[in-house]
């Protein structure tokens, strides 16, 4: 746990927990940045820990995938919590009563989405109605110095919901961002781009609560970004000469992975890819800006396929898998260097799983950034050359029991081999029994600097718990914890193993 006022750092030996936001419990049918998420902190600190670790929180877009968002900039407003607006008086408290779907199991981000989106419209309502300059000034004033990316954004939005689909779809002025009718199409919509701004302000207002709370609490927040931005987007559209993209805003190219022993065919993304020559003509702005905003938020990040900024798998836009494709250079130092001049110093954890060639290996130890081991994969293959076996982990990594695309611990080791079964319990002093707990051990007491296991691990879950499932469209991103999950009996457990281990102060 990081002393209160200390500035939390990877550098120092520490552990955290992987939880995101929409899996807290709750009655709106959607984790937020309600009372459950103060309870949450509460119950690290309790736990000794120093992170918590969650998903990229920006507007989810298909799929409900945080990693597919409209905006790489926005906060998903179903994170902005009920509780907070009938607090600020901005709701009435019969306002949070929801409809009974809501109240219990997984989450039901359609249903949520409905009810909340009813609920910020009264808000906003009463908003306008308001005499409290004070407030209205705040919002005037998160709106001046969020102009750069929030202008845009809320009229992305506010085009969307008027012309529906992609913005490929819109009429062609508004594909193009032909001046006179973005002009038109501000004043039109007026009311609604207000709207969203309102949204952003009410994220960015609760956002800033809760990492004060956690601060006092010496809890320091992890996030992550993901290396590409959806083609639906309001980056891609506001600035389509950033992206390799057609006369009609198409994808001429898209990312991807090649194909290897896990998939035939590889793995097609879909996300249109940067123009790398375009951003290091303007001192890569727009990335230092994306930086910045997520540094604004959390005390670290973690950078999704940090592989891309090496090289990337660029398969052409019209291709139905990532098959027929070609290695492509990215930005690879520049990028970074020209980051750290304008920001300081990059808390950052650099995603490294994969094809790790020797030059990306290379580039992450220049710019000293920790990588990622994952100790679900460690029991396969060399034991003597498995860089992900705790005794074989480098101190600058971050060891993982698991992450949000991996099963649960207790489902994994079901379904484990048998010679990988028999070794990981050999290795691990373990009976099977516990092998949640036993596998958090081993993390802890490894020479990782950081070491993080999911929430689902402190509670032995199996399948049914399980975030994500990689190529697939459905059913992902769903689960939540069930309310008193978290006793102090686990948060004592977990305080013991971090103090004994020496992650805790």
């Amino acid at each position: 746990m990081t002393a209160p006022g200390a500035r939390p750092t990877l550098s120092r030996r520490a552990a955290g927990i992987l939880m995101h936001l929409t899996s807290l419990p709750g009655p709106h049918g959607i984790g937020d940045m309600g009372p459950q998420a103060r309870r949450f902190a509460g119950f690290l600190a309790s736990a000794g820990q120093t992170w918590w670790q969650m998903l990229p929180v920006n507007p989810a877009a298909a799929g409900n995938s945080p990693y597919t968002a409209y905006s790489a900039f926005a906060g998903e407003p179903c994170l902005v919590s009920l509780e907070g607006l009938a607090a600020e008086k901005l709701l009435e408290p019969g306002d949070l009563e929801p409809p009974k779907a809501l109240a219990a199991g997984r989450v039901r981000f359609g249903e949520a989405r409905r009810f909340k989106d009813s609920r910020f419209r009264k808000a906003f309502e009463a908003f306008e109605r308001s005499k409290d300059a004070r407030r209205r000034e705040r919002f005037e004033k998160f709106c001046s110095e969020n102009d750069a990316w929030l202008s845009d954004y809320a009229l992305f939005c506010a085009l969307k919901r008027a012309h529906h689909g992609r913005w490929t779809d819109w009429p062609r002025e508004l594909r193009s961002r032909q001046p006179s009718a973005l002009a038109a199409a501000r004043r039109q919509h007026g009311p609604e781009i207000r709207y969203q701004q309102f949204l952003q302000h009410l994220f960015h207002a609760q956002w800033t609560g809760l990492r004060e709370r956690c601060r006092k609490l010496g809890l320091a927040l992890l996030g992550d970004a993901a290396i590409y931005v959806a083609h639906d987007s309001a980056e891609v559209w506001a600035r389509p000469d950033l992206f390799f993209l057609d006369a009609e805003g198409r994808p001429t190219v898209v990312s991807g992975v090649p194909p290897d022993y896990f998939s035939k065919t590889g793995q097609l993304w879909g996300t249109p890819l940067y123009r790398w020559d375009a951003h290091r003509a303007e001192g890569y702005r727009w990335w230092i800006a994306r930086l910045k905003s997520s540094f604004e938020r959390f005390d670290a990040v973690r950078l999704d396929h940090f592989i891309g900024f090496q090289n990337y798998w660029e398969v052409p836009g019209s291709a139905r898998t990532a098959e027929k494709g070609r290695w492509v250079d990215g930005p690879k130092d520049a990028l970074f260097e020209e980051a750290r001049r304008t920001l300081g110093p990059l808390e950052i954890i650099a995603e490294d799983l994969g094809c790790v060639t020797p030059e990306v290996a290379a580039l992450r130890k220049r710019q000293g950034f920790p990588g990622m081991r994952v100790l679900q994969f460690a029991f396969g293959g060399d034991h003597g050359a498995n860089e992900h076996l705790p005794h074989n982990c480098e101190r600058a990594c971050a060891l993982y029991t698991g992450t949000h695309d991996n099963e649960t611990t207790a489902a994994w080791f079901g379904r484990l081999p048998k010679a990988e079964r028999e070794f990981a319990l050999r290795y691990l002093g373990s009976d099977g029994k516990l092998i949640h707990w036993d596998m958090i051990r081993a993390a802890w007491m490894s020479v990782a600097g950081l070491a993080i296991a999911p929430v689902q691990d402190l509670l032995g879950a199996g399948d049914e718990a399980r975030m994500n499932f990689p190529g697939t469209a459905e059913g992902n991103w769903e689960w939540r914890l069930e309310e008193g999950a978290l006793t102090p009996k686990i948060a004592e457990r977990l305080r013991l193993l971090t103090e004994t281990y020496g992650r805790a102060p």
